[in-house]
């Protein structure tokens, strides 16, 4: 009777402890040994998309077991990319044309691979862009209509000069660009383009009071081989209100750029962290120190080179201001 007893509570205790079938925790064995097959292969619910418009795509696909896979998207002409990894055994990706990096999509044809991790099956799709996605934020300059006659450009009479708006390359976004390069052997200073306000029709640029809500942003190119280019921008803000930004008395506050990526980056800065910067040091605040976005006079670009190291130079575009975050590219 002991025995029985026993018995008979060991395999009570035993039932208590399993757990359901339905709430089986662990990896799913059809994963790793279960025979893999497409089921049903790539789809788009679009194959031309209108972006200005605001279309997108629903791109999907359906595979036997979870797998990890990767979905590539190029534009033909501007090179640019979006890629989206997963590890499902369902694709399903809402496309609105981003790029995961620079340069952005523009109007041109793009090809969709769907490539599956230790498997042969390589899935491919066209898919058309027929208008570009609409600018976001306030666009200061994208070079797109060559130079505004508001901004005020100054070029050294350096060596091999090249301060021009160009389209030889693609474009960080949209088809132009500011080309900026040259040698001057003489200052630091190797050109640059003040944009006023006033080229936009009004003093202050048209930007909210927090300055932790707004961020500038810009594209910057750095060529193969040239390591000695310095892009500083700078914010002059017009504290007292009168509409003129006075010297040594007033906030300019700086951001310095040492491209060392080779090709397009985006740069942004959340205005807040915008510093008061003399000969690339941080200093103490001119004016008020206070950032005041609404105050915004003028934003200017600097391109600067040691004048010992040589010919230089930086491409620039899509100068813009954000609210709410950085640009999505």
């Amino acid at each position: 009777m002991k025995r029985t007893a026993f018995f008979t509570l060991f395999t009570a205790a035993a039932l208590l402890g399993c757990k359901p079938e339905s709430e089986f925790e662990g990896p799913n064995l059809t994963d790793y040994y279960g025979d893999f097959f497409i089921v049903n292969t790539l789809s788009l619910s679009d194959d031309s998309l209108d972006l200005a418009a605001g279309e997108s795509a629903q791109i999907t696909a359906t595979f036997s077991k979870n797998v990890n896979w990767h979905l590539d998207i190029e534009g033909l002409s501007s090179g640019a990319n979006y890629r989206y990894d997963g590890f499902t055994n369902v694709v399903d990706v809402n496309w609105n044309g981003r790029a995961t990096d620079l340069p952005m999509f523009h109007q041109e044809t793009c090809v969709l691979q769907l490539t599956i991790d230790n498997q042969q099956d390589t899935l491919r799709d066209t898919l058309t862009i027929l208008s570009e996605r609409p600018a976001q934020g306030f666009v200061v300059a994208d070079f797109e209509n060559g130079l505004n006659p508001g901004w005020l450009p100054f070029v050294q009479s350096g060596a091999n000069m090249s301060f021009l708006v160009s389209s030889t390359l693609p474009a960080g976004q949209g088809e132009r660009y500011y080309d900026m390069g040259g040698q001057v052997t003489w200052d630091w200073l190797i050109g640059m383009m003040d944009f006023p306000g006033s080229a936009y029709g009004a003093p202050h640029f048209p930007l909210s009071t927090n300055g932790s809500n707004v961020y500038f942003n810009t594209f910057l190119y750095k060529p193969e081989n040239i390591n000695n280019g310095l892009v500083l921008f700078q914010f002059r803000e017009d504290d007292n209100g009168d509409g003129v930004y006075s010297t040594n008395q007033e906030d300019m506050f700086s951001l310095q750029i040492t491209p060392t990526q080779n090709g397009w980056q985006h740069v942004y800065r959340k205005y807040d962290d915008l510093l008061t910067l003399v000969n690339g040091s941080e200093a103490s605040p001119i004016g008020n120190g206070l950032h005041e976005p609404d105050k915004l006079l003028q934003v200017s670009v600097l391109f600067l080179a040691n004048p010992a190291s040589g010919y230089s130079q930086c491409l620039l575009d899509n100068v813009v201001f954000t609210e709410g975050g950085p640009l999505q590219p």
